[in-house]
């Protein structure tokens, strides 16, 4: 998807912060910065704002997108496959397609990070549909996580 243009064209997009939809959990804010459906799919950039010893998901892995990380504060464990990792401001973890990876906050401070998946699926309907489980009570089983999870392309190893 490449500009065939000559003369560049207005097409920039700004999104002031009060637009950003923002999931709040107990141990963790969401900010959709900008999902794949803002940038026709071609990424999604999302700030993830962890509590204290908010934890994270267990290694999994993606078919059909990379995912990185770029830690802003406090301290994020990042597992690149092989070891886990303590990140500190500044660190980026890139993980590519079929990269096995997992992320989490251990430490007694918050930590935040951004997160970047390309291209750019609508990741943020899984976040959403995980809040909604959470807050209903239901419980899934195996097999339903396990679909759930193909769902968002999402697989845990």
């Amino acid at each position: 998807m490449s500009y065939l243009g000559t003369t560049g064209e207005r097409s920039a997009r700004l999104r002031p912060v009060d637009e950003i939809t923002v999931l709040d959990r107990p141990t963790v804010s969401a900010h959709f910065v900008a999902p794949g459906s803002l940038t026709n799919g071609q990424f999604g950039l999302f700030r993830w704002d962890m509590a204290p010893q908010a934890g994270g998901p267990a290694p999994h892995f993606h078919k059909t997108f990379s995912e990185s990380f770029y830690v802003l504060e406090g301290t994020v464990r990042l597992f690149d496959g092989e070891r886990w990792v303590s990140a500190t401001p500044g660190d980026f973890l890139y993980v590519p397609e079929g990269g096995v990876h997992a992320f989490g906050n251990e430490s007694d401070e918050p930590a935040s990070m951004l997160m970047v998946f390309a291209p750019g699926p609508a990741r943020e309907e899984y976040f959403l549909e995980l809040a909604e489980l959470a807050e209903s009570g239901r419980e899934l089983t195996p097999q339903e996580w396990t679909a759930f999870y193909a769902k968002h392309d999402q697989y845990m190893v």
